[in-house]
C-alpha cells in the first residue's frame, strides 16, 4: 500500500511539475492576421499638381508571426515577423484624378520590450514600446515616371527611400483557452515615413504610420 501511494504522489508530483512547466513556460508564439491600416499623410508635389495627402498606400491583411520571451512574469520581448508585402501605391493629381502610380514590397520587422499585467489570469492584457525597422524592396513607381514625363517633359526617375527606423507603441490581450492555448488581441501604432524622390530630388515626404489591427492564436512553451 505504502508502495501504491508513494508512486502515486510521484506521478502527481511529476503532473504537477509539467503542468507548471506547460503553464510557465518562458517561451510565447502567436500567427496574426492583421489588417494594415495606413494613417496616409503626405507634402503635396506642386510640380505634378498632387496635392497634399495625396499619395496613398494600399491598406490590406497580411499574416503575421512573432515569437516573445517572458524575463519575468509581468517582462517580455517580442519580435514581431513577416514576408515582404507589396503594396500598390495611389495618387490623386488635380488634373488626370485618382490613379495607380506603382508599387512597392515593404518588410517591417519590430521588436517590442512589453508589460503584462496580470500574468496569471484567464484575461491577460499587456502594453509595449520598441522600434520597427522598415525595408523597402521592388519599387516600381513606372506610371507616376510617366506623369511627370507628361507634366514636366523629357524622362524622369522616381524613387524612394529604401530604409526607415521609427517607434512601435502596442496594447493588447492574451485571452486563455487551453493550459498553455491562448487567443490573442492586438493593436500596435507604427511610426513609418518615407521620402519620394524624382530625378533625386525630394519631392515629397510620406507617413505612413499605420494602425496594425490584429488577432491570432498564441501557444505558450
Amino acid at each position: 500500500m505504502q508502495k501504491k501511494m508513494a508512486g502515486v504522489l510521484a506521478a502527481s508530483t511529476l503532473l504537477a511539475s509539467f503542468n507548471a512547466f506547460a503553464e510557465d513556460g518562458n517561451w510565447m508564439m502567436r500567427v496574426r492576421a492583421v489588417y494594415v491600416d495606413w494613417m496616409q499623410e503626405s507634402s503635396p508635389v506642386g510640380a505634378l499638381a498632387v496635392p497634399a495627402n495625396a499619395i496613398h498606400l494600399e491598406k490590406k491583411m497580411v499574416p503575421e508571426v512573432d515569437f516573445t520571451y517572458f524575463f519575468t512574469k509581468n517582462l517580455a520581448a517580442e519580435l514581431i515577423l513577416t514576408y515582404p508585402q507589396k503594396h500598390t501605391v495611389r495618387v490623386t493629381q488635380s488634373a488626370a484624378g485618382a490613379f495607380d502610380a506603382g508599387s512597392l514590397n515593404e518588410l517591417p520587422p519590430s521588436l517590442i520590450l512589453q508589460y503584462h499585467f496580470t500574468p496569471d489570469a484567464q484575461y491577460r492584457p499587456y502594453v509595449g514600446a520598441g522600434f520597427n525597422y522598415t525595408t523597402y524592396s521592388r519599387v516600381d513607381l513606372a506610371p507616376l515616371t510617366g506623369v511627370a514625363n507628361a507634366a514636366l517633359g523629357g524622362t524622369h526617375n522616381a524613387s524612394v527611400d529604401r530604409t526607415n527606423l521609427g517607434g512601435v507603441l502596442q496594447a493588447g490581450m492574451d485571452f486563455k483557452v487551453g493550459a498553455n492555448s491562448y487567443i490573442n488581441l492586438d493593436v500596435k501604432k507604427v511610426y513609418i515615413q518615407s521620402d519620394l524622390y524624382l530625378d533625386g530630388a525630394k519631392i515629397s515626404t510620406i507617413k505612413g504610420d499605420p494602425l496594425l489591427w490584429g488577432i491570432g492564436y498564441g501557444f505558450r512553451f
